[in-house]
C-alpha cells in the first residue's frame, strides 16, 4: 500500500503565509444531504424506457447491481414506495430519471422472476417493479454499468436483485496504479487538465465549501459518499505548484488536503482509477485544475 507523508506543521515562510490566507473557522460545519439531481429537461416529461431481458452485473463498489437488457444500471426511489407499489417521479423527476416499461421485461441471469411486477401510473403505462419498488433509469447515465446516479440527493439508488438499496462494499478504489504521483495533474479527455490522488482517483471540489475562511461544508451524510483527501508529501507532486498545497483541520480533529484553499474529496462513485463520476453530481460537485479552480 502507497504510503502517505503528512505535511509536516512547520511550513516554509510561503507556506506559513498561504495558509493564513486562506483562513480558518471554528466550530461544527453544516450537514449537507442536498438535493436530487437532475439532468436537462428535455421538454417531453417522462421517456419510459423499455427493459428488455434483465440481468445482474457484479459492481466492485456496489455489489450486485439491476440492469436493463442494454446493460444501463435501474434504480429505486426512496420517496416511492413498495406496499402498496406507487411513484412519486413523473415531470421534471420522470425526465432525469426515466420510469421503465414493464411490458415486454424478462427474468435473465440472476433475476427472480417472482419479484418482478407493475404499477400503473398516472399517465395510464405500466412501469416494471422490483419487490415492489419502481424501477428506473438515470438520464447521466450514458453507458453500460454506470452508476451516477447513485445516492443522488439521498434518496436514488442503484437496486439490488432482491430489490434493496445496494450499498457500498469498500471505500477504496479497487484498482490502485503502480508509481504514481501522490497528486498529480493528469489530461482528462472530457474536462480538460485534472488532479488525481495516487491511487489514480479524480478528486472534486465541493461549491458549498469556501475558501475564505477554508472551511469544508460537507458532513455527515455527505461524507458517506465525498471522502476528504489525505495531505501529502510537497516532494510527491506532478504538475501542482506545491505553494498552493495547505492542510485544512477538519471539525473532527483530522487533515485534509487543499488547494489554493479549497478543501479535496474523492469519490465513492468512482468505481475505478479514472473513473470521474461525480462531475457535476447535485450541480455542486466539480473536478479541479491544478490551480484550485472548478473544470466544469
Amino acid at each position: 500500500m502507497r504510503k502517505f507523508t503528512y505535511v509536516p506543521v512547520a511550513f516554509t515562510a510561503a507556506a506559513v503565509m498561504l495558509t493564513a490566507a486562506c483562513g480558518s473557522s471554528q466550530g461544527t460545519a453544516a450537514t449537507t444531504t442536498g438535493s436530487a439531481g437532475r439532468a436537462a429537461s428535455t421538454g417531453n416529461g417522462a421517456q419510459p424506457t423499455q427493459a428488455g431481458r434483465l440481468s445482474v452485473w457484479k459492481s466492485q463498489q456496489l455489489g450486485p447491481v439491476m440492469t436493463d437488457g442494454a446493460g444501463f444500471t435501474l434504480y429505486r426511489f426512496d420517496k416511492d414506495t413498495a406496499k402498496p407499489p406507487a411513484s412519486h417521479c413523473a415531470g421534471d423527476c420522470a425526465a432525469a430519471w426515466p420510469p421503465v416499461l414493464a411490458d415486454g421485461a424478462k427474468a435473465g441471469r440472476g433475476v427472480d422472476p417472482g419479484l418482478l411486477g407493475s404499477v400503473k401510473r398516472a399517465d395510464g403505462t405500466k412501469q416494471l417493479t422490483l419487490a415492489g419498488w419502481p424501477l428506473y433509469r438515470y438520464a447521466r447515465d450514458t453507458a453500460p454499468r454506470q452508476t451516477r446516479g447513485q445516492g443522488v440527493g439521498g434518496t436514488w439508488f442503484s437496486a439490488a436483485p432482491d430489490g434493496t438499496k445496494a450499498k457500498a462494499q469498500a471505500q477504496e478504489a479497487p484498482s490502485e496504479p503502480k508509481d504514481l504521483p501522490a497528486l498529480s495533474a493528469v489530461d482528462d479527455k472530457e474536462r480538460g487538465t485534472i488532479v488525481r490522488d495516487g491511487k489514480g482517483r479524480t478528486l472534486y471540489r465541493f461549491t458549498k465549501d469556501t475558501a475564505w475562511p477554508m472551511k469544508s461544508n460537507c458532513e455527515g451524510a455527505c461524507l458517506e459518499k465525498w471522502k476528504p483527501a489525505r495531505l501529502v508529501d510537497k516532494k510527491n507532486i506532478k504538475g501542482i505548484d506545491p505553494k498552493l498545497i495547505s492542510p485544512y483541520t477538519r471539525p473532527d480533529g483530522t487533515k485534509q488536503l487543499t488547494i489554493d484553499c479549497w478543501p479535496l474529496y474523492w469519490y465513492t462513485g468512482d468505481e475505478k482509477a479514472g473513473d470521474a463520476n461525480g462531475q457535476g453530481v447535485n450541480g455542486t460537485w466539480f473536478t479541479v485544475r491544478p490551480n484550485g479552480k472548478l473544470a466544469k
